[in-house]
């Protein structure tokens, strides 16, 4: 998975083909409207399933506007009875990896190649009310919020607060969790409201951040955190869902701004889940070395988030080959040093993770580099 980076810069085209669709869909009667968003969420159910079905189907509506009127109101034209029921997909989709999802596309475009005008015109609006229900109704709401690049970077994904904002004395639903207290007494009770800690009010969706700006864990676990980071990465697939089905999508506002706000918080929050977990090795190469459980070699497999594939990685080097070699702190020292020189050269990685990277292995080097140490003690 793929992406860029700020605010989307929409094409013209694209605005103008989303524009287009939406009058199309608004132009239609009120019954029809809620018959394309009963066959669109049926639809983005099947497709959005972790393990999707080999098919797929979706009903044309008995009747719609073929054009957007420039004034009044046009009659609806009836849609041919052969072409209502439509079936998408396939063994043979399945065979050749297309999936549902393609075949769903590729047919939706056959039928927008239709002869029939209110054919071409139920495959249009079939087409807009599914990624609408996708981007506006499959995922959740979140805050407004507005990020800022780190210095060096490119990417904004550290969240700006208004500091001199007080809290509200009234605790919005985005910025607090509801817990059901199920025991004893106080089942009755209802749902307590539990805020979330300013550091994660910041970010679009609160109850998603696992990790302060200090780098501490909020949640109970690392396990809960990756969960965390997980469940922000199937909300940008189901993004990507939509736009792969109808690439003017994006110019929908409430798509800019759940990709904005949720791209900025998963690089953030995946950035430290990594640096959490390259403490975490730190402390176990120091547990182990005191138990002297390093002398037989030492391989390290160091996260980090590539912000390009928005995916934690792992960056893999030998400190000590295999055998029985004493282990010095040194040698960390030194692989880490080799290390931060490859990565600058590395072109595979963009330049923002190739920094974020670097920061890792810059504080593996300096957990185990005794000698620098030993110079700031001294002055």
């Amino acid at each position: 998975m793929t992406d860029s980076f700020d605010r989307p810069t929409v094409s013209s085209q694209l605005r103008d083909e989303y524009e287009a669709q939406q009058a199309l869909f608004e132009a239609q009667p009120p019954l029809v409207q809620r018959f394309l968003e009963a066959q669109a969420r049926q639809a983005a159910e099947t497709i959005s399933r972790p393990d999707p079905p080999l098919q797929v189907r979706f009903t044309l509506p008995d009747q719609v506007v073929v054009e957007v009127p420039r004034q009044g109101k046009r009659k609806p034209v009836p849609v041919p009875p052969d072409f209502r029921e439509q079936l998408a997909g396939g063994l043979i989709d399945r065979l050749t990896r297309g999936g549902v999802r393609t075949a769903l596309r590729q047919r939706l475009s056959e039928l927008e190649d239709s002869l029939h005008p209110p054919v071409a015109a139920s495959a249009r609006l079939v087409r807009y009310a599914l990624v609408v229900h996708i981007v506006r109704n499959m995922l959740p709401a979140g805050r407004s919020v507005t990020y800022v690049a780190a210095e060096g970077e490119e990417i904004p994904t550290i969240p700006v607060g208004d500091d001199l904002e007080p809290d509200s004395a009234i605790t919005a639903t985005t910025d607090a969790i509801a817990e059901r207290d199920s025991s004893g007494a106080e089942a009755d009770r209802g749902e307590l409201i539990v805020p979330f800690v300013p550091a994660a009010r910041k970010f679009y969706l609160p109850r998603w951040v696992a990790f302060d700006d200090k780098g501490q864990l909020l949640v109970k676990s690392v396990n809960e955190a990756e969960a965390l980071v997980a469940s922000m990465q199937r909300f940008l697939i189901v993004l990507h869902m939509a736009v792969s089905l109808a690439p003017y999508i994006v110019a929908d506002e409430d798509y800019q701004r759940k990709r904005y706000g949720m791209l900025g918080q998963l690089i953030n929050q995946g950035r430290a889940l990594a640096r959490y977990e390259t403490e975490e090795i730190i402390r176990t190469i120091k547990q182990r070395d005191a138990a002297q459980d390093l002398n037989r070699g030492l391989s390290l497999s160091l996260p980090y988030f590539d912000d390009q594939m928005l995916e934690m990685k792992m960056h893999d080097f030998e400190v000590i080959p295999a055998g029985r070699i004493m282990f010095v702190p040194a040698f960390v020292v030194r692989a880490a040093r080799e290390e931060q020189a490859m990565v600058v050269q590395d072109t595979r990685l963009s330049h923002s993770t190739r920094i974020h990277l670097l920061i890792e292995l810059k504080t593996l080097e300096l957990a185990f580099d005794t000698a620098s140490r030993s110079t700031v003690t001294a002055r």
